[in-house]
């Protein structure tokens, strides 16, 4: 990889992702406390779903061909089992970390959940990219093939889209599971798994990176829709965003909604 090509490709990834966290969350010491445990939490996850993975590699013998398919697909569901495990756990300690900061305080405006959902997904998605990110590099230095279905001239592109992607989708994943386990929809939940499973399987389904990306696109569309909606956005304040009119979202970094 040059240069050029890797800062490109680090841009792409985490330009919109910095940009969310300069503009709302760097100004507010609380907030990057939160986001920093968030990235814990998904490190653990990560640890934790290595353990899995090495128990599983062990058994197997290390051994190639099917096997070795069969482990990885395995590795890939609990992986992201885990991760929603955790994200689980932190909105329980959120929640707890929350109903403290009132009893301690109760003239003082706590967070609200949606803030916190907020900032946890983002906190679990710059995490998550930047291991994909690292991995995509490992990849780029050999030896073997770049991916798991062989060279692509498109690969490094493709895969800076979807770190791209994953970022995003934790930062919506997040907002709609913390509203599920609020109003206690376990549906809700269960949808929040079945995306993440659908979109972390994509790459070991089909070898085509374009399809992979246009369908996980898709899926960080429907997504971003269900989470703006789940936080108290409607068309009105769409159309005022945009405009530039609404004072609430353009006071988002000062005080929280």
């Amino acid at each position: 990889m040059t240069a050029a090509v890797f800062f490109g490709c680090a841009f792409i990834a985490f330009g919109p992702a910095l940009a969310l966290y300069i503009f709302t969350i760097a100004t507010e010491p609380l907030r990057i406390i939160f986001l920093i445990a968030g990235a814990f939490f998904w490190l653990v996850s990560l640890l934790m779903s290595s353990l899995v993975w090495f128990m599983a590699e062990t058994i197997t013998g290390h051994r190639d061909g099917p096997v070795q398919e069969y482990v990885l697909v395995f590795g890939v569901l609990v992986s992201v089992i885990i991760q929603e495990a955790f994200r689980f756990a932190y909105y329980k300690l959120l929640k707890r970390a929350n109903e403290g900061l009132k009893a301690i305080n109760p003239d003082d405006a706590a967070p609200s959940l949606r803030l916190l959902a907020y900032v946890s997904g983002l906190g679990f998605g710059i995490m998550s990219g930047v291991f994909s990110f690292v991995n995509t590099l490992s990849d780029s230095l050999g030896p073997g093939t770049v991916g798991i279905h062989g060279d692509s001239p498109q690969f490094f592109l493709n895969s800076a889209f979807m770190t791209l992607v994953l970022i995003l989708l934790h930062l919506f994943w997040g907002i709609v599971f913390f509203d599920g386990c609020e109003k206690k929809r376990w549906h809700t939940l269960l949808l929040v798994l079945l995306t993440h499973l659908f979109v972390s399987a994509l790459t070991l389904v089909s070898p085509h990176y374009g399809v992979n990306l246009a369908l996980a696109y898709a899926v960080l569309v429907l997504m971003g829709v269900w989470a703006f909606f789940v936080a108290g956005g409607s068309g009105r304040t769409l159309k005022l965003c945009l405009l530039c009119q609404d004072k609430d979202f353009l006071l988002f970094s000062q005080r929280s909604r």
